[in-house]
């Protein structure tokens, strides 16, 4: 394989909340390591922002940070969330914020099975190997919603929003009789986003030597919405793709039939609120959130993170589990060009694994090793 194009790259970093700093500090080790093998530097930015920062100043994710942040190669995400905080606000203004100012249009999360991590359903030696491709601007998260208040006539809200490749205006005006509390969100799919998430499925199927895509939606009861995304898919399958078959699960079904097989399947395309859904169903599967990386990927910045929570209570403890974080390193790695660097962190993540006494695994996987001991371990097999 040929060598990497440049010999640095800058990559910004959020470590976040609770066990946020301690997870990612190990992946950033451990990423410099590997692209160190092959001749190239990383240079991290690192970004204070989360609940600390938020409930000393108040400031969530100002413009001018996100400015700077555009012209990084990558970035990284620890974790983002506290007690401190009401759920939603950081969440909102920082994770949300960041994909949708970036038109990160791509969540992609991996599951697969890892040496010597218990799955709740047996493999009988299978090795579960798929990955959810999520629609990750749309659908339902668009925040487009309004909770209706009987003291007056009707709902009306404005919306206002854009988007990657589009602006979004109008009103929603809503009555009620009788009068009675109520919520509306407004959900949105379109033919841009779905089609742009296929392709990248596509790709994805081909990188992994497979000719098939499982589009997973509900188009039997929201044929509208999910039943225009279904259709969607299937004609760029069909169109772009020659010999790329297709085949179509409803969500549901989808998720019995996981539970049942969960090495059935390949490349799963979903909308955002299904993907959302599947991609931790699976995550559950390969072994738990510890294992389960995670990319939000666009034509410009894209960032990467581990899909686990900021674990407050575990936090500072030494008991966090690096590895999800690892992986997410070497997601990294792999989309800005460094392939062989990123097999090499992949590699050490299972060679550590395998080799590992039962007392140097993490203690989410019954051992009692620290996290930064954990990191040391796959440090050496770099």
């Amino acid at each position: 394989m040929s060598g990497p194009e440049k010999n640095k790259f800058t990559v910004a970093v959020i470590p976040g909340d609770g066990i946020g700093p301690e997870v990612i500090t190990v992946a950033k080790r451990i990423a410099s390591a590997a692209a160190s093998k092959d001749g190239v530097a990383i240079d991290w930015v690192e970004y204070p922002f989360g609940a600390s920062h938020y409930v000393t100043t108040n400031e969530i994710l100002p413009e001018s940070a996100m400015a700077e942040m555009g012209d990084c190669d990558a970035m990284m995400l620890g974790a983002i969330g506290s007690p401190q905080v009401k759920p939603g606000i950081l969440e909102r203004g920082i994770l949300l914020t960041l994909r949708f100012v970036f038109d990160q249009y791509v969540n992609l999360r991996p599951a697969k099975s890892l040496p010597n991590v218990p799955t709740p359903v047996p493999l009988c030696g299978a090795v579960m190997d798929s990955v959810v491709i999520r629609e990750n601007t749309e659908d339902l998260y668009m925040g487009l919603g309004e909770v209706y208040d009987p003291s007056l006539d009707k709902l009306e809200t404005r919306l206002d929003l854009e988007r990657g490749g589009y602006s979004l205006r109008g009103r929603l005006e809503l009555s009620i009789s009788p009068k009675m509390p109520f919520a509306a969100q407004v959900a949105l799919n379109t033919k841009h986003g779905a089609e742009r998430i296929t392709r990248y499925a596509c790709e994805t199927a081909r990188d992994r030597g497979e000719n098939r895509v499982t589009i997973v939606t509900k188009s039997n009861a929201a044929p509208a919405l999910y039943g225009y995304f279904e259709d969607t898919a299937k004609g760029v399958i069909e169109s772009e793709y020659p010999g790329m078959k297709w085949d179509t699960a409803n969500v549901d079904a989808l998720c019995y039939h996981l539970v049942r097989n969960p090495v059935a399947y390949g490349v799963l395309l979903c909308p955002n609120l299904f993907g959302d859904i599947v991609s931790d169903l699976q995550a559950g599967l390969a072994g738990g959130l510890g294992t389960a990386a995670g990319g939000n990927i666009g034509d410009g910045l894209s960032m990467f993170e581990p899909v686990h929570g900021s674990a407050p209570d575990i936090a500072g403890s030494g008991r966090a589990n690096p590895i999800a974080a690892i992986l997410s390193g070497a997601l990294m790695l792999r989309h800005i060009g460094l392939a062989d660097s990123a097999g090499n962190v992949e590699r050490a993540v299972r060679g550590y694994l395998e080799r590992s006494p039962q007392g140097e695994r993490p203690f989410e996987f019954g051992g009692n090793a620290s996290c930064s001991r954990v990191g040391d371990a796959v440090l050496k097999l770099i």
